[in-house]
């Protein structure tokens, strides 16, 4: 079992950047893969972007590549998120998300363990 606490949210304008964190601990960090996912008001929960084991391997949704890069420091126990030129639609709760599975991961069921969440809110 594995226990993730994001770290780094916070209310920014648009077109500013965040690092988020998501600090493990418990079983081995590096047997994860890991994702990060969003939710806005009133919205299901949606994919924003996973890593592989070794963090060589990464992919994105459609709506952030470009813009956000997802990597991890396994001597560190830790998963980042850097989000770049956000947008007011970004605004939501993002989660980080553990897999106990050898494949990426793009959906939330996929998922095995998760954080409490951390608030990203980007005023226009």
């Amino acid at each position: 079992q594995v226990q993730l606490v994001e770290s780094g949210g916070g209310l920014v304008q648009a077109g500013g950047s965040l690092r988020l964190s998501c600090a493990a601990s418990g079983r081995t960090f590096s047997s994860y893969i890991m994702g990060w996912f969003r939710q806005a008001p009133g919205k299901e929960r949606e994919f924003v972007a996973t890593i592989s084991w070794s963090g060589d391997w990464s992919n994105y949704a459609d709506s952030v590549k470009g813009r956000f890069t997802i990597s991890r420091d396994n001597a560190k126990n830790t998963l980042y998120l850097q989000i770049n030129s956000l947008k007011p639609e970004d605004t939501a709760v993002y989660y980080c998300a553990a897999r106990m599975r050898a494949s990426l991961g793009y959906n939330a069921r996929d998922y095995d363990y998760w954080g409490q969440g951390t608030q990203v809110t980007v005023s226009s």
